[in-house]
């Protein structure tokens, strides 16, 4: 395992972290807990293997993903660093910030937290939560009472946010941020958080799965003998020399064992290479026959049609070749939220607003229609 200075913190982290939010589950009477024996073992191999970073969560694994950390890591707790997240819509006061730290506490059954994490912020929960009820300075009493080690946010909200969060609250000292192969709009913003000094942690670079799949993806962007699509979108997550750890939800022991044997190369991407797989991703999608750039300039559609979502779910096909990651996209759009559908090409009224507003002067109406087709076609 190959192990990276973690910000300013004084902490070197495994450049694999355990993620605990797939955690084995059992239900019993409708009721759901963690497979102890099971998670135990897991995470302990995860460890001997040397992963020494586990993030876990207050809701994770039908709230019970803290418990089951605490109890696997019992043993070697003075050897591991242990994540855990606030629920910021449980924070009505700067006491509800405490007492929620202290039920995470309780659960995890340790006498601290190396990393407690303002969890999934974005602008609006930023200066109306953690800034309005000073709740940085309740986690520096958290911090000099040994509670808690470190002051750590993660993130879901537009790039330029990261830079306004970071600049605002010095005090904050790592951040887990959402980069991969397929979504590199926080990039910019990773480096800014380097160069301050927060330790960099990454969510979902395999895209959510997305990448997960076997596909001649780096054959087609390299031109070299093919590797596991998983391998290359951890190999440049881990290239990125500003990440400091990449974070993954593995749920097998063969997922840990691929996961760290990549961890383990001391170059897992050259910077040459890095930046060639990149600037091929980017080549690749602009060469395509359809090149929707994602700007959503054509939305909203009048009948709720998201068109890029759709145009995404064909590029993952037509670009990438990552066709499971195409069909299940596609699906889960057409399945809809709340029981409503999701809008296509038959709800279509000819409007053209759409092409209209398209800067890359697609013929969407009838784009749509085709791309469905090849869409329905793979499920």
């Amino acid at each position: 395992m190959i192990y990276r200075k973690f910000g300013n913190t004084g902490e070197m982290i495994s450049s694999l972290g355990f993620g605990c939010m797939r955690l084995p589950e059992i239900e019993k009477d409708g009721v759901w807990e963690v497979d102890q024996e099971k998670a135990t073992a897991m995470l302990r191999h995860a460890y001997e293997l040397g992963v020494n970073y586990f993030d876990t969560a207050f809701f994770y694994c039908h709230s019970n993903s803290e418990i089951a950390v605490g109890k696997a890591l019992k043993p070697v707790r003075g050897n591991v660093m242990i994540s855990t997240k606030c629920p910021m819509d449980n924070i009505k006061s700067k006491e509800d910030y405490r007492a929620q730290f202290m039920k995470s506490l309780k659960k995890l059954d340790c006498e601290y937290v190396d990393f407690y994490h303002f969890w999934g912020i974005n602008k609006k929960v930023f200066d109306e939560k953690i800034m309005a009820l000073d709740l940085i300075s309740e986690a520096k009493k958290l911090k000099e009472e040994g509670l808690i080690r470190h002051i750590s946010f993660s993130f879901h909200d537009d790039p330029e946010v990261i830079k306004y969060i970071i600049d605002k609250a010095p005090e904050l000292e790592t951040m887990l941020v959402q980069y991969n192969l397929l979504d590199r709009s926080n990039e910019e913003m990773i480096a800014y958080a380097a160069q301050k000094g927060l330790g960099v942690v990454i969510m979902g670079p395999v895209g959510g799965g997305r990448l997960a799949a076997p596909a001649e993806l780096y054959s087609k962007l390299t031109g070299k003998q093919n590797i596991a699509t998983y391998e290359l979108a951890l190999r440049f997550v881990l290239g990125n020399p500003n990440v400091s750890c990449a974070l993954s939800g593995m749920e097998t022991y063969d997922m840990v064992d691929k996961n760290a044997a990549v961890a383990s190369n001391e170059n897992p991407m050259s910077q040459e290479e890095w930046k060639e797989v990149g600037e091929a991703m980017e080549n690749l999608k602009k060469f395509s026959e359809l090149y929707c750039t994602g700007c959503r300039y054509c939305q909203p559609c009048p009948k709720g049609i998201d068109i890029p979502q759709i145009f995404q779910s064909y590029t993952y096909h037509n670009v990438y070749g990552l066709d499971e990651a195409a069909k299940s996209t596609y699906q889960r759009y057409l399945k809809g939220q709340n029981g409503k559908p999701g809008a296509t090409s038959k709800d279509c009224i000819n409007c053209g607003y759409c092409e209209r507003k398209c800067p890359q002067h697609i013929k969407v109406r009838e784009e749509l229609k085709r791309v469905e087709k090849v869409l329905e076609a793979l499920a």
